[in-house]
């Protein structure tokens, strides 16, 4: 070969890798149209877990999947020559491969192949309230405290962060709403998991979406079936109906919880009253009790929650103490 030959001979293609990521929350095999594309048409197929759980699916589909971890040099050179590596991630992404490919391509020194990172598989919405059945799956069994609850004793708890729930709603801090809503929707994830234990009427977190599912869809004709409803007010009686249908109630005080806070419980009254159109007088006694009833019967009237508005009061009452005890404190 002379130098004019060798001046002109084409550089060798540096190749390609692509780094295949997969979501544990997707079932193994469910896998985009573009990943099976590139596992069909790659040269070779890597991953560094032989217990990865795509592997099965893959060989069965009669893909091949050498078991490697190959360094971030030994992946540039099994590239050269314009051949395509697949790398099957492992949960952690592959963190140590891909800074040394970093660091390779700012060194300068190699010829880098064509980097491509391809999601094979993606989380939907609501794909993480997976991982929290898994954890609360395994705290049940493993942690003494959590292992031995009953939907007796967590009754409180469900109480105790419903009210926290209310507070961050309130107080409007949004950082303290999301953990909020977390831990009350661990309390149904955690009754849910007591719930299967149940040796005579056992039931899982997936019949108690189940069951809110079809009755979400059952009482919203509007939005899944023919029914029309354009005002709140119509879709309120959408609602109402229904559910009249699905109680067969003999009564409009049926369904509601009396061990609730007193000023809820007569405006919750109050407005089942309202909405059956029933002239039921209040009950004529002395004492505060029966002025703050007709305090809050006039609160629902006036479309005010009497709960809410005693606790903004009290707030502000706290507010004050506070501000008194500063001023009174020694030195200030």
């Amino acid at each position: 070969m002379n130098a004019t030959s060798a001046e002109t001979a084409p550089t060798p293609a540096p190749g390609r890798v692509v780094l295949l990521t997969t979501s544990h929350r997707v079932a193994p095999g469910l896998l985009s149209w573009p990943a099976w594309q590139a596992l069909r048409a790659a040269d070779r197929v890597l991953c560094a877990d032989g217990a990865h759980p795509q592997l099965p699916y893959l060989r069965e589909a009669g893909v091949r999947v050498d078991e490697a971890a190959p360094t971030a040099e030994e992946l540039v050179g099994a590239c050269a020559g314009g051949h395509t590596v697949v790398v099957v991630a492992t949960g952690e992404g592959e963190p140590a491969l891909t800074d040394g490919l970093a660091r390779l391509a700012g060194s300068g020194r190699v010829t880098m192949p064509e980097l491509e990172l391809l999601p094979a598989s993606y989380d939907l919405p609501g794909a993480r309230l997976l991982d929290l059945v898994q954890v609360m799956d395994r705290i049940r069994v493993e942690c003494p405290w959590s292992s031995r609850r009953t939907h007796e004793g967590l009754a409180k708890y469900a109480i105790e962060e419903a009210y926290e729930l209310v507070e961050a709603i309130e107080d409007g801090d949004r950082d303290e709403l999301r953990e909020e809503l977390g831990d009350v929707l661990l309390q149904v994830v955690f009754h849910a998991r007591i719930a299967e234990e149940d040796p005579e009427a056992p039931f899982s977190v997936d019949d108690v979406a189940g069951t809110i599912v079809a009755k979400l869809i059952h009482r919203h004709p509007h939005v899944f079936g023919d029914a029309t409803a354009t005002t709140p007010e119509e879709v309120r009686a959408h609602w109402l109906r229904t559910k009249q249908a699905e109680k067969q109630r003999t009564s409009v005080t049926e369904g509601v919880p009396l061990g609730q806070p007193g000023l809820a419980l007569a405006a919750k009254l109050a407005s089942r009253v309202r909405t059956a159109g029933l002239d039921v007088p209040l009950p004529r006694g002395e004492g505060l009790g029966y002025e703050l009833l007709a305090l809050a019967v006039r609160a629902e009237a006036d479309g005010v929650d009497p709960e809410a508005a005693l606790r903004a009061a009290a707030r502000a009452y706290r507010d004050a103490i506070r501000e008194a005890e500063t001023r009174t404190r020694p030195g200030e």
